[in-house]
């Protein structure tokens, strides 16, 4: 067994209690993409208990599909009219995507698929037939606020993050050895056994210092300095990053405002505890200097996870000046956009929303919300400022975006 089969099954047995899940199934055949550890393993057997199963995670199950290729769509066949396949990692063996699409046309509503995915590198790298208008997308996040309920802890979010296993592990020296075995084993492992860098000491390196950047406009020269690694080498290992879905870039908007903006895109990690623990400081209290950066990651966890379950389309982006005026989040949609600024502290001030403000005043935004570890709502000018909590309330039902 493999070690990152090995933690794939030690993060499904730390799963004790489960949460309800947003998500809710697709009528028809759909992809689920989502980092390992999210869960979508367990909420698939959750929501389709009667699914055929080929759990590519094991090698024994993928190596008797390469052995006999036709052994999958025989199997598939013999089953009754609206069964559910499940295929589980399609991307460890992507050939099957082609007997997949052979199924839906030759019985286009005898079977639907489900088929997860924890990295799209190598159906990319093997030009994978990802079945264009047969199958639609959806995509699996850590817990959020409203799946978490009443274990919903700002500061333990924030710390540790919100992966099942990690969410429901009692203890903090539990939570932070299994934060440590998904950066150790897992990505490191997952890394190797797709032979996706040359180097793993340049890569361990260069996720290092990528976690102390995270949440800030990508400098590829200063991390590919600090990496000790060439600009291109750094380019490509964000390239990994995204593929694996271990993170994501965040573009720059372009406002068509009076002043120039920054083009520059941010990089942020998919889980705040996942940041911590790549950036060495998982075992250490939360320092103040981290704090805005975890909170404006978490914050957007939460915008593509609603996003994502409630089909709201649109893009997210952030707004900067050379000048450093900043708007962590624009959510932009025709001729909508919201504008969001974070801000990790207990007080808001004036100033904390000039920028909402002035390009709210200019038409440019549409509705400008503050976000604050504060407890009361606020109206100040024309900015809506909420308690976390309530911020993420409003985002649930649709009252922020959508």
């Amino acid at each position: 067994m493999t070690p990152h089969v090995l933690v794939a099954i030690i993060l499904t047995v730390k799963l004790m209690a489960t949460y309800t899940r947003d998500l809710s199934v697709p009528d028809r055949s759909f992809f689920l993409f989502g980092p390992r550890g999210t869960g979508k393993t367990t909420w698939l057997r959750q929501q389709l208990p009667n699914a055929r199963w080929f759990d590519l995670v094991t090698d024994r199950e993928m190596f008797a599909l390469m052995r006999d290729p036709e052994r999958f769509s025989a199997e598939v066949e013999a089953l009754p009219s609206g069964s559910w396949v499940v295929v589980d990692e399609i991307q460890r063996l992507p050939a099957l995507l082609n007997d997949v699409q052979d199924l839906i046309s030759r019985h286009p509503r005898r079977f639907r698929f489900a088929l997860t995915g924890s990295s799209a590198r190598k159906l990319k790298r093997e030009q994978a037939n990802l079945l264009a208008a047969r199958v639609i997308n959806r995509q699996f996040f850590p817990l959020t606020a409203s799946e978490l309920g009443s274990d919903f802890d700002p500061d333990a979010v924030l710390r540790y993050g919100t992966l099942p296993a990690v969410a429901t592990e009692p203890s903090v020296r539990g939570r932070i050895d299994l934060l440590q075995a998904y950066v150790d084993n897992y990505i490191g492992q997952e890394i190797r056994a797709e032979a996706l860098v040359r180097r793993l000491d340049s890569f361990h390196r260069f996720l290092e210092i990528a976690a102390i950047a995270n949440a800030q406009v990508t400098n590829l020269a200063g991390i590919a300095r600090d990496a000790a690694v060439a600009r291109p080498t750094v380019h490509g290992y964000f390239e990994v990053l995204v593929d694996t879905l271990i993170g994501s870039f965040l573009p720059a908007w372009r406002a068509r405002a009076k002043v120039k903006e920054v083009a520059h895109p941010k990089f942020y990690f998919f889980d705040t505890g996942v940041v911590r623990a790549l950036a060495g400081r998982v075992r250490e209290p939360m320092a103040d200097a981290e704090r805005g950066h975890l909170l404006e990651t978490y914050v957007l966890h939460e915008l593509r996870a609603f996003m994502n379950r409630c089909g709201t389309g649109g893009q997210l982006t952030y707004w900067r000046t050379p000048s450093g005026a900043e708007i962590d989040f624009v959510w932009t949609r025709a001729e909508t956009s919201v504008g969001i600024e974070v801000k990790a502290t207990t007080r808001w001030r004036r100033e904390d929303g000039r920028v909402l403000e002035e390009l709210l005043e200019a038409g440019v935004l549409r509705r400008a919300v503050g976000v604050y570890l504060g407890r009361s709502p606020l109206k100040v000018g024309g900015v809506d400022v909420l308690p976390l909590a309530k911020f993420l309330d409003g985002l649930r039902d649709g009252a922020v975006i959508g």
